[in-house]
């Protein structure tokens, strides 16, 4: 079930467990400069692998700079990234909310509790599932926090022109649907 907040922003704010293992090898490959190349350490400069250094060094500098932002109001990024969803997905399924943050099912119970601990879910038995709601309290946060990383993540792609950014999404979606996991 795609939601039209996920369809808006394509993958902003889906995460996986991998991210923590990309900030890590983002961070040592990115800790050194490169050097001037050798004929023979050429073919180590490949177009994918500049492109894919890149992307995961932009991505680090996003990441960070929305973490700082979540930190403002008090959030992790997988908390952010959970408030994100219910309240773009009010009654969504806690099995479908990690399916769609692509997290454990003992991950996601481990950030709901403590977000219903804060006060800003709350949990509904619907059979064999728990439904799950924003307070009043998480309401106003996301109406908070949400908006602000939209005007953030947009501030930060504004040196590409509008034509670009679509370019820029065209190639994405391109080399996403051709990579399975």
């Amino acid at each position: 079930m795609r939601d039209a907040f996920a369809d808006r922003y394509p993958g902003l704010y889906q995460r996986s467990n991998l991210t923590g293992r990309l900030r890590r090898l983002t961070t040592r490959l990115f800790s050194y400069k490169l050097l001037p190349m050798t004929h023979d350490q050429s073919q180590l400069r490949q177009p994918a692998v500049l492109s894919w250094l890149r992307l995961a060094r932009i991505y680090q500098k996003i990441d960070a700079i929305s973490a700082r932002h979540f930190r403002e109001h008090g959030l992790s990024t997988a908390q952010f990234d959970v408030l994100a969803q219910i309240g773009a997905n009010e009654g969504i399924s806690q099995q479908q909310l990690a399916r769609t943050l692509l997290v454990t099912k003992g991950n996601i119970s481990q950030i709901l509790g403590r977000m219903e601990q804060d006060g800003l879910i709350r949990r509904t038995h619907a059979g064999r599932a728990n439904c799950l709601y924003l307070t009043d309290t998480g309401r106003n946060l996301y109406h908070a926090a949400v908006p602000a990383q939209e005007v953030r993540i947009a501030a930060l792609f504004d040196s590409l022109s509008r034509a670009e950014q679509q370019q820029l999404q065209r190639l994405l979606r391109i080399l996403d649907r051709s990579i399975s996991e």
